[in-house]
């Protein structure tokens, strides 16, 4: 038990550490992650990892379920060729790909074999990619959904990579059709149970639970419906993660998902941490350093194959623009492969060595994943004078305009905002993240981009250094909290002028500078009809 604590301690303190370190140079959290769990597999023996290494992989499963919450079964299907047609593409061709090249690098190694790791190492992280979307609201984007709709293919796919696991290792014991059909059987038990109980149990049972008045019954119940989908889906042969995702988007139908997504969120990020830091434990640098070529080999050959696949499918339907940013997007290897090589190794298909090879290659793939996409639109910028594109101008460039208004939101109330400005000559800048939004702006001749508030690249590119002040006019109560808290972190030092309803301003925002002015909307509207209605009655005068 003292053991556990002190590791326990040093991880905690090694991972504050080093993030408040990375962070002044703007280094994502997930490399302090990764580089704790280094430190910590050479400080301590860690005996078992499998078992961290489960608990950990509950942080992909919060994060699969919140991911749930935005996408209802309506979505799913609308985002159907994004899904099935743009990931099965992706999938097969590259696994065919990689396949070749596997083969190449190691001589010795089976068709089977080599045709297994190919499909684990054709998957993507849902892990990273998700999370770093997800907080720089870039998943709504069309790159962003993109990728989403691939990771989403992905997902499914590990089920037939398992049982393409489970048929090699069986030496002929188990016929295929017998597993092909369990696992078909199987698929239709879980997403009719899930199913079932979303629509018919769900509603109620939250209904039930709030009527107690109670935050941890809530908190308890939500956490049991995630915990218990993820089993369901894991005792019938699929992922936790498969199972989550299912529960969160048939709660995406109730009225309650908005709650429930702003009480895991904490629970969320606390475990993908930790799914992190055993990432960075699995790192054997005796392995890379004698097999360093072989490892730069495999590392270039895989992700550039994945992102060449990904643009050559993805270019056909969007700009090319769009394109570049999905395949970069998505030309890591994922966490999945980790847990499917780590299986095959208990079924003796793979020997330590390539083992440790194969683990190398994924993790530094994803250890490059953060910088990758931090830097999408500097590297989509360096291909656009090669690759001029169509609509290119919805998409926010470096503004030369001085003492001008920032306006985050082109919705009804961002649209009346512009409105006045524009009437009294006013220069500003609005970041829509809405593409419909933004090309109805561009079509009023409006100075509206495809941009997201809370990133320092567009805040920079939108003339952020020379703007006279802010004004967020986005009508999300949930989102509109996270963007003034990011903001506040940024201690820009101009005036930001932020809207809010319903609740108290100390309710939701507290502890902020002067140059933040929250303006309550109730209130503006009763001034506006107190001065139009004046204005009529000196009129009569």
């Amino acid at each position: 038990m003292e053991l556990f604590l002190e590791i326990f301690l040093v991880i905690t303190a090694l991972a504050i550490v080093l993030n408040v370190i990375f962070k002044l140079f703007d280094i994502p959290t997930i490399i302090g992650y990764i580089v704790t769990g280094i430190a910590i597999s050479h400080m301590y023996d860690m005996g078992n990892r499998e078992e961290i290494a489960h608990v950990a992989e509950f942080g992909i499963v919060f994060l699969m379920f919140t991911i749930g919450l935005e996408f209802s079964f309506k979505h799913l299907m609308s985002m159907k060729k994004e899904v099935f047609i743009n990931g099965g593409l992706q999938f097969l061709i590259t696994s065919a790909f990689i396949t070749l090249l596997v083969l190449r690098a190691f001589d010795t190694m089976s068709l089977e074999i080599s045709i297994i790791i190919a499909c684990s190492l054709a998957l993507s992280s849902t892990a990273i990619v998700l999370k770093i979307l997800n907080d720089t609201g870039k998943i709504s984007q069309a790159y962003g959904k993109k990728t989403l709709g691939i990771l989403l293919f992905q997902d499914l796919a590990v089920i037939p990579i398992l049982l393409m696991v489970d048929f090699f290792a069986s030496s002929g014991d188990v016929e295929i059709e017998i597993l092909v059909l369990k696992t078909l059987v199987s698929v239709v038990i879980v997403v009719s149970l899930l199913f079932f109980i979303g629509k018919y149990v769900f509603n109620s049972f939250f209904h039930t639970i709030l009527k107690t008045d109670s935050h941890e019954i809530f908190i308890a119940s939500v956490l049991f419906i995630v915990i218990g989908s993820s089993f369901l889906s894991h005792s019938f042969g699929f992922s936790y993660s498969l199972g989550a995702f299912i529960a969160g988007m048939l709660i995406a139908e109730t009225s309650h998902k908005h709650a429930i997504e702003a009480d895991l969120i904490p629970f969320r990020d606390i475990l993908l941490g930790l799914f992190f830091i055993t990432i960075g434990m699995q790192i054997d640098f005796e392995i890379i350093a004698n097999n360093w070529g072989l490892v730069l080999f495999l590392l270039i050959g895989v992700m550039t194959l994945k992102a060449v696949v990904v643009y050559v499918i993805i270019k056909f339907q969007v700009r090319r623009r769009i394109a570049i940013k999905t395949s970069l997007s998505l030309c890591q290897v994922g966490e999945f492969a980790l847990a499917i090589l780590a299986l095959m190794g208990t079924k003796d298909l793979l020997d330590r060595e390539t083992s440790g090879i194969l683990i190398a290659v994924i993790v530094i793939s994803m250890f490059l994943t953060p910088f990758i996409l931090n830097n999408l639109n500097r590297i989509a910028n360096k291909f656009e004078n090669e690759m001029p594109t169509e609509n290119e101008d919805v998409y926010i460039q470096p503004q030369t305009i001085k003492d001008h208004f920032i306006i985050a939101g082109y919705g009804r109330l961002g649209q009346m905002i512009v409105q006045e400005l524009k009437q009294k000559n006013l220069k500003y800048v609005v970041l829509e993240s809405d593409l419909s939004l933004v090309e109805l702006g561009r079509s009023r001749g409006e100075n509206v981009y495809l941009g997201n508030i809370i990133d320092k690249q567009t805040l920079k590119e939108a003339g952020i250094d020379n703007a006279y002040s802010i004004i967020v006019a986005i009508a999300n109560e949930q989102k509109l909290e996270i963007v003034a808290e990011l903001l506040k972190s940024m201690k820009l030092g101009i005036d930001i002028f932020i809207r809010y309803t319903g609740s108290e301003k100390k309710d939701l925002f507290k502890n902020f500078d002067n140059n933040f002015h929250f303006i309550k909307e109730e209130r503006a509207i009763a001034q506006l009809m107190l001065s139009r209605a004046l204005k009529e009655k000196d009129k009569i005068s």
